[in-house]
């Protein structure tokens, strides 16, 4: 990517502002700013009140990799505030057989804003996507010859269930949606269902794939829109074509795996397409698709630095709902482990210390929440992220139905709702 920061402005649903006008206002807008750009920081417009009047959000996406770079690369976009489309499939015999062959989102989408800033990942996944799909545009518009150097923009995530393999590929849709705004008109995601790609009757399967592709090449015919294809949990097609080859499924399941496969490949000619696929389990996914996949990215249950930075973005997020009375922001964890020491004390320990004033509070309260986070070792991001709710629902103290919880009240909920919820699952395993 860029070594100039990137700055996102969400427009208003009601301006009628030009985006290239909205622009070269941003632009002497960020000329006076002064302060280096961080990434993740929204800037206040509203002592402007013509930009005010247009722009809903400012928000520094990328900041600067260097000193010297060049000025910052604003993109200008809306959100589409509507339902997604349904195509459905007919089973084969009509009648009651119709099933949602896919959904298509127009993007960016309000759906999904915001949704790229709340995933939290231990290693630079996002960034890696990101830079993969730079590349793969880039060689496309160069026009790279694809018979010399192999590229076929498809992108297998996998891992458990719950650790956030489909948001994240709806949040990179909907990211690419508003960095390629220069490019292209509009996005759109088509979401396929996998399931519904299978009939009950012989032969009708590969009929109904066939239509579902010709379907998104009249999308990516139009050529002013970047499309997103997302199958996910793939390894429901791959399993089938096992499942066939080994006797116990027609061979109508090996029809409609490989016509999927071929039609797949047929996407390679597009250049507004991209492929991403899903699986939670890496075993059954077949290996003529994976021989497809570009990118092959594990997404497994989030290492304790993540684990924190959920639980505290879920504490933030309470106190802006007043749900939580008012705290000083929590710590980064990397200020956070040496304050717990070679040798960390207990939740307990660490709530009973004695403080003097708020700036005092935040380090013990940021290291009540790193204990938490290092009790829900295996949990996955969906269930880190019920885990808030379920604290105040069960644990809290009945006045917090009326007033806003304290922190410290909070964090003692949150640490026995994990307790709770590792015995649960302990019991649910000796079953």
């Amino acid at each position: 990517m860029s070594s100039s920061a990137i700055v996102e402005v969400c427009l208003r649903p009601e301006s009628t502002a030009q985006p290239d006008a909205v622009k070269a206002h941003i632009n002497q807008l960020l000329a006076q700013h002064g302060a280096p750009l961080r990434a993740g920081e929204e800037l206040d417009c509203s002592a402007d009140a013509g930009l005010a009047a247009h722009v809903r959000r400012i928000r520094v996406a990328e900041a600067s990799s260097s000193s010297a770079a060049a000025p910052p690369h604003v993109l200008v976009h809306r959100l589409y505030d509507e339902e997604p489309a349904e195509e459905t499939a007919a089973g084969g015999g009509g009648g009651d057989d119709e099933a949602v062959a896919f959904q298509n989102w127009l993007l960016p989408a309000v759906e999904f804003d915001g949704l790229w800033e709340t995933l939290v990942f231990e290693e630079e996944i996002k960034g890696r996507l990101l830079r993969y799909v730079s590349t793969a545009m880039r060689f496309a518009e160069l026009g790279v010859d694809g018979n010399v150097i192999a590229w076929n923009r498809v992108v297998l995530l996998h891992g458990p269930p719950g650790t956030g393999k489909t948001s994240l590929c709806k949040a990179l849709a909907q990211k690419l949606a508003i960095r390629l705004s220069g490019t292209y008109a509009q996005g759109q995601l088509v979401e396929v269902n996998a399931h519904s790609l299978f009939s009950k009757w012989f032969s009708e399967s590969g009929k109904m794939v066939m239509g579902l592709f010709a379907r998104i090449r009249e999308i990516l015919d139009d050529g002013d829109a970047f499309v997103c294809v997302l199958i996910d949990e793939v390894e429901s097609l791959t399993a089938a074509r096992k499942a066939a080859l080994g006797g116990s499924e027609p061979s109508d399941a090996v029809r409609v795996v490989n016509a999927l496969l071929t039609q797949i490949d047929a996407l390679r000619r597009y250049k507004n397409a991209l492929v991403l696929t899903t699986s939670n389990l890496t075993g059954a996914i077949d290996a003529a698709f994976v021989d497809r996949a570009d990118i092959k990215q594990y997404i497994g249950p989030p290492r304790v630095a993540a684990r924190y930075q959920i639980l505290a973005s879920c504490a933030h997020e309470l106190r802006r709902a007043a749900v939580l009375a008012d705290f000083g922001d929590l710590l980064p964890h990397a200020s956070v482990a040496p304050l717990l020491g070679a040798t960390p004390p207990t939740f307990a320990q660490v709530a009973a210390l004695r403080v003097e004033g708020a700036s005092a509070s935040a380090p013990r309260h940021s290291m009540m929440l790193e204990r938490v986070a290092e009790l829900c070792d295996g949990l996955s991001g969906r269930a880190l992220r019920k885990l808030p709710f379920l604290a105040h629902a069960m644990f809290a103290p009945e006045a917090a139905a009326d007033a806003p919880l304290p922190l410290d009240a909070f964090l003692d909920a949150l640490h026995r709702a994990v307790q709770h919820e590792g015995e649960a699952r302990a019991e649910l395993d000796s079953m």
